[in-house]
């Protein structure tokens, strides 16, 4: 499994333990109030399905939580998206025992950006 994800995984367990709600940690909410929004389109361009989409904010230390559903994953071919605060985001999408693909992605306001996990 890719470093990044492992750490992900276990920050996210740590977290869901400790009660710990640090948005350094978790990667800070998606939707911050009185901000305007956009959407994060992710487009699983592998051969496999993505089980896990981390989304956080560019200044976060960490690539977050996994904010796909609980039990969802994205089939390949498939996509997701997510309504978020305009803005800078850093995105990594993984599929666990596989590796993950990760990269920045600028929102705007009313738009929905897209982006490909290889």
């Amino acid at each position: 499994m890719n470093i990044s994800l492992r750490l992900a995984l276990t920050l996210g367990i740590a977290v869901a333990l400790s009660g710990c709600t640090s948005d350094l940690v978790t990667g800070g909410p998606l939707i911050r109030p009185g901000e305007p929004q956009g959407a994060i389109r992710v487009i699983n361009a592998t051969n496999g399905q993505l089980h896990a989409v981390l989304i956080s904010t560019c200044s976060a230390s960490t690539y977050g939580l996994n904010r796909l559903p609980s039990g969802m994953a994205i089939p390949s071919g498939g996509a997701y998206s997510f309504t978020v605060s305009a803005g800078c985001w850093d995105v990594s999408g993984g599929t666990l025992g596989v590796g993950d693909a990760r990269g920045r992605i600028q929102v705007a306001p009313g738009r929905t950006s897209s982006i490909r996990i290889y």
